[in-house]
């Protein structure tokens, strides 16, 4: 049964619940309605018989009964006295023999009974109600009988009638249900074959949005967002592919001219150190390449020991300082603290970040660390022309080309910025450019400040 129910499609299954909860709603509500009318029906034909009871109670008391007794309809009448005689009856009642036996007399007391209508030649069964015509002891009692054909006759017009109109009128709203889960569902059909059209390809693919602002609606919108962003990624995924066959086309060219230069020449000690240039350029683009693969792909940078915890910011570096060639590279005074970052990351944070200032400083790099607040932050400032702020958004975008003044023809991958910003947001930090109080590039790495609250700075450089 559930692996049949499973099968069926979403229609059926929302017809099947909406049709077997009507059919039980129907089902109790048909047999409330059957019950109601019944009782009413009954205490009605009780209510008229016990009327007439008390009126020909009356004639009694007032010795003014008639011989027959007047009455309407149906009705049949019978006076008896405390032995169970009959004293008088209607035209239609028996005028020797008591409606009722003395047991049947004693229940009618307490309320009507049932009684065959054979007793007064009918096929009918009678309701039989008596009343004593007054409260003293002996007093006699009054009998009146009612047929109960016109009440059985109601009940089986209603039971035929809920039995014949209860399968119709499963059928008609059953239809108009049909109708109604289909124009529901027909957006969902719609979004359903738009999608198999989406082949990726495409930049303008859109799921189609419905104009009801329901649930469907924002499934669509939802859908459409998707798309969004990966064709965003898709586009990335082009434009990063074809910057990098562009990088790599010109060291790559370069190499077989001077190789070939070589070749039929000879290699002077200026053309290898050139040819060990483009090497090393070649070599940092392709190492840039493989951590930013790393990194989307959310994997760790490699590391040389399997220790991951966070380590003091920059001890240890103030020596990897010391080998930097170019414009002078100052390390101001450190607040001694850590980051979460492992070594090889923040090694790599400060190397991307020392190397970029390198190239387009004039004559100073200056690197510093502090707290500030509850935040540790790594500055590494240069006097060179710095970023626009127009383009500092656009700087941490990868092969982004800025300005000449500060593009990546003086040896850099134009992937340092980009890889900083990764590592760190991992991290959980932030990176910020500004300008630096010498008028070029400032470049701040802030995380939340992981020291004990007992260290102290310590000077350097």
């Amino acid at each position: 049964m559930r692996r049949w129910w499973e099968g069926r499609s979403l229609r059926v299954r929302l017809m099947s619940i909406g049709l077997v909860g009507l059919a039980v709603v129907q089902a109790l509500s048909s047999v409330a309605l059957y019950t109601a009318l019944s009782v009413a029906s009954r205490h009605d034909l009780d209510r008229r018989a016990a009327a007439t009871a008390a009126q020909v109670a009356e004639l009694v008391t007032g010795h003014r009964l008639p011989d027959p007794i007047p009455v309407t309809g149906t009705e049949s009448v019978q006076v008896l006295d405390a032995r169970g005689r009959v004293l008088s009856a209607s035209a239609n009642g028996d005028r020797l023999t008591s409606l009722l036996t003395p047991a049947e007399l004693a229940r009618a007391r307490s309320g009507p009974v049932t009684v065959p209508g054979s007793r007064l030649g009918m096929t009918s069964t009678l309701r039989v109600t008596a009343l004593p015509s007054s409260p003293a002891a002996g007093a006699p009692m009054v009998v009146v009988a009612e047929p109960v054909a016109d009440l059985a006759r109601s009940q089986h017009i209603l039971v035929v009638t809920l039995l014949l109109g209860f399968p119709l009128l499963l059928l008609v709203l059953g239809l108009v249900a049909w109708r109604a889960i289909g124009e529901t569902l027909r957006p969902v059909e719609s979004l359903r074959s738009a999608a198999e059209r989406v082949s990726g390809g495409g930049d303008d693919e859109r799921l189609p949005e419905p104009h009801s602002r329901d649930e469907i609606w924002a499934l669509a919108v939802t859908l459409n967002s998707m798309l969004d962003r990966l064709a965003a990624a898709r586009d990335r995924e082009r434009s990063f592919v074809a910057n990098v066959a562009h990088e790599l086309r010109n060291p790559l060219a370069s190499l077989r001219v001077q190789a070939d230069v070589n070749r039929r020449h000879g290699a002077s000690e200026a053309d290898h150190a050139d040819l060990a240039d483009e090497l090393a350029r070649l070599s940092a683009l392709v190492e840039d390449l493989l951590v930013l693969a790393r990194l989307d792909a959310g994997e760790a940078l490699p590391a040389p020991d399997p220790e991951a915890e966070p380590r003091a910011v920059l001890p240890g570096y103030a020596t990897a300082a010391d080998d930097i060639t170019g414009p002078e590279v100052r390390v101001g005074a450190l607040a001694a603290g850590t980051v979460p970052m492992t070594r090889i990351e923040l090694e790599r944070v400060i190397g991307n970040l020392v190397d970029n200032g390198r190239r387009h400083a004039r004559t100073r790099v200056d690197v510093g660390f502090t707290r500030a607040a509850r935040d540790a932050v790594l500055s590494v400032a240069d006097d060179g022309p710095g970023i626009a702020p127009a383009d500092r958004a656009r700087a941490f975008d990868r092969f982004a080309r800025l300005d000449e003044a500060r593009d990546r023809d003086r040896g850099g991958t134009g992937l340092g910025l980009a890889i900083v910003r990764e590592l760190v947001r991992r991290r959980g930090g932030d990176v910020r450019l500004g300008t630096s109080s010498t008028g070029g590039l400032l470049v701040e790495v802030r995380f939340a400040d992981q020291s004990d609250p007992g260290t102290r700075e310590v000077p350097r450089g």
